[in-house]
């Protein structure tokens, strides 16, 4: 059964998913157009090399130049900018990218750094474009035949020249909850990887043939021994282009609260009251995910308001 929240994320608060470009699919593979767009003055192109974003001198916006300024590589149409009131096509200002294939240096900035500091129009420029530039540096041969592909649709395909098939960019669905229990404590969990005293919601990638629902269950249950009962309650997305995942929010209720952490990627899990968390994290002792993070919003909807520290 999947339902919607009890518990929320603020409306706006998830950094990464936030966008108002009109991507302009329908003019992917309109050549005349893409000529035209690309030779318009006021057209603006973001760099791009690998999944970092040439920045400005003070690292809070991205350094958009003009065709003519934009370096050789794979030119990628981000969409249009409708609302702009220029642009010499009749949709208005036309937005690009360019991927170079160089090794990026100070004046280039990723999305860790930038997702909370960019604007709702820029932010959603950077996912577009880091998403497509980290699909593009590791498919560049056919999966069917071993061939070189070629870029077409401004971008957003990988066609093979040898037997045809065309090869479109992923998005890997991963589910990440924050479980309660009938005492409304929240199940966190610390990475193997990571230092003492940094926490987490629980997260995994759906599988094949596997629901939402189902994969919300199935990663509790393997990785804190917790099993979570009917009611899982859909909260909100967040794309997560590092290289390709989709992070599918969720909150759900516990019918137990035994732990018994798998020892493979949880190396601990435990139940916290607000009282726990709020006092562990003002003592420095505690910390929860970034501000860019799904995670981090989702602990603060249960919590019921912001919280200081992060990673």
């Amino acid at each position: 059964m999947l339902r919607y929240v009890a518990y929320s994320i603020a409306p706006g608060s998830l950094a990464l998913s936030r966008s108002v470009l009109d991507r302009a699919a329908d003019r992917r593979r309109d050549e005349e157009w893409l000529d035209k767009a690309w030779a318009a003055p006021d057209t603006q192109v973001a760099v791009v090399a690998g999944d970092k974003l040439q920045v400005t001198a003070e690292r809070t916006a991205l350094r958009l130049v003009s065709p003519s300024e934009a370096p050789d590589g794979v030119r990628v149409l981000l969409g249009i900018d409708r609302e702009s009131g220029a642009g010499q096509t009749a949709d208005g200002r036309a937005v690009f990218a360019v991927l170079v294939d160089t090794e990026p240096d100070e004046s280039y900035a990723g999305l860790r750094e930038l997702g909370a500091v960019l604007n709702d129009r820029e932010a959603g420029m950077a996912v577009h474009v880091v998403g497509l530039s980290n699909w593009h540096g590791i498919h560049t041969h056919c999966a069917n035949c071993g061939e070189h592909t070629v870029v077409i649709d401004a971008g957003h395909v990988r066609q093979c020249p040898a037997c045809g098939l065309s090869h479109f960019p992923r998005s890997d669905p991963a589910i990440i909850v924050l479980v309660t229990d009938d005492q409304d404590r929240a199940l966190l969990g610390r990475n193997e990887a990571w230092p003492e005293g940094r926490y987490s919601t629980l997260a995994g990638f759906v599988e094949p043939g596997e629901s939402l629902e189902a994969a919300v269950r199935r990663e509790v249950l393997e990785e804190t021994g917790v099993v979570v009962g009917a009611e899982v309650e859909y909260a909100g997305s967040q794309p997560w282009p590092l290289p390709s995942s989709l992070m599918l929010g969720f909150y759900a209720k516990a019918v137990s609260t035994d732990i018994e952490v798998d020892a493979d990627e949880i190396a601990e899990a435990r139940w916290f009251t607000r009282e726990d968390l709020r006092a562990l994290v003002d003592a420095g002792t505690m910390a929860l995910p970034g501000n860019i993070s799904i995670s981090r919003r989702l602990i603060e909807g249960w919590y019921g308001e912001e919280l200081s520290g992060s990673w």
